[in-house]
C-alpha cells in the first residue's frame, strides 16, 4: 500500500521533464515550478477555502446531530443511523450531476457553495459516527449533576461537556478537511474557472500535459495528508478512529 506512495513521492524530485522511476538525479526545480505557478497558487487557495468551509459546516451539523441522538430516546432514532450513512453508498458521480441539476437552477453550480455542499454530503457523516464514538464514553451524569446544580443547558455544554469532547471534534474537523481537500469528482463537476481545487487542476494537467508537477501535487496532498491524520488520531485515539472511519 506503501510502496505506490513512494513511487509518487519519489518522482517529484526528478531532474528530468519526465515522469521516471527511480529518478535520475535530484531536483527541487518542479517543487520551486509548482509555487512560482499562479494557477496552482488559485488551486491551493481555492482547496483551503472549500476544505475550511466543509470543515466548519460538516462539523457544525455532525456534532449536532450526535448530540441530538444522545439526547433523545426514543425507538424511532435506531433508524437514523441508516439513513446518515446513505450519502456515503451514493457514488461521487451521482452526488456531484444531482447538485449540478439542482443549483444550476439557482446560479450556484460554480460556486465555492457548491463545492462545500457536496463534500459536507460526504464528511458529515463521519462527523456524526466520529462524535457518537466519542460521546459514548462520556459520563452524562456529569452533566445531569451540573443541571442539578444551577447550570443552564449552555452554560453545563460549555463547562462540563465540550472540555470533555473537544478532542473529538477537533478530530472530526481535520476528518471533513482531509475529504474535501482530496476529493475530486464532485469538485471537477461543480467547479468553474475560478474555484478549481488542486486536484481539478491536476486532473486538467494528466490531460494536457505529464510533467513531474503532478507528482509534486501528489505528494504534497498525501504529505498534508499525513500530517492532519497524526494529529485527529493524537486526539481521539488510533483505534477508536480507525473503526469509524
Amino acid at each position: 500500500m506503501v510502496l505506490p506512495l513512494l513511487v509518487v513521492i519519489g518522482t517529484s524530485f526528478g531532474s528530468t521533464g519526465q515522469l521516471v522511476f527511480p529518478p535520475r538525479g535530484f531536483s527541487l526545480v518542479w517543487y520551486n515550478q509548482f509555487l512560482s505557478n499562479p494557477s496552482w497558487k488559485g488551486a491551493v487557495v481555492n482547496s483551503l477555502i472549500t476544505s475550511s468551509g466543509t470543515a466548519v459546516l460538516s462539523t457544525f451539523l455532525g456534532v449536532t446531530a450526535a448530540f441530538g441522538l444522545k439526547g433523545v430516546e426514543s425507538k424511532s432514532l435506531q433508524y437514523f443511523v441508516p439513513i446518515a450513512l446513505l450519502p456515503l453508498l451514493l457514488p461521487a458521480v451521482v452526488i456531484a450531476v444531482i447538485l449540478l441539476t439542482y443549483l444550476s437552477e439557482l446560479g450556484l453550480h460554480r460556486s465555492y457553495f457548491a463545492i462545500i455542499i457536496a463534500h459536507s454530503l460526504w464528511a458529515t457523516p463521519l462527523v456524526f459516527f466520529i462524535m457518537q464514538a466519542v460521546l459514548a464514553q462520556f459520563d452524562w451524569q456529569l452533566r445531569d449533576a451540573a443541571n442539578d446544580l444551577g447550570a443552564g443547558p449552555i452554560r453545563s455544554f460549555a463547562e462540563v461537556i465540550l472540555p470533555n469532547v473537544k478532542n473529538g471534534i477537533f478530530a472530526s474537523a481535520l476528518i471533513a478537511f482531509i475529504i474535501s481537500l482530496q476529493e475530486f469528482v464532485m469538485a471537477l463537476f461543480l467547479s468553474g474557472q475560478d474555484t478549481r481545487t488542486i486536484p481539478v487542476l491536476a486532473w486538467i494537467g494528466l490531460r494536457n500535459e505529464l510533467d513531474p508537477t503532478i507528482s509534486v501535487v501528489s505528494t504534497l496532498l498525501i504529505v498534508v495528508a499525513m500530517l492532519l491524520v497524526v494529529p485527529a488520531a493524537l486526539a481521539i485515539g488510533l483505534e477508536r478512529l480507525a473503526k469509524q472511519l
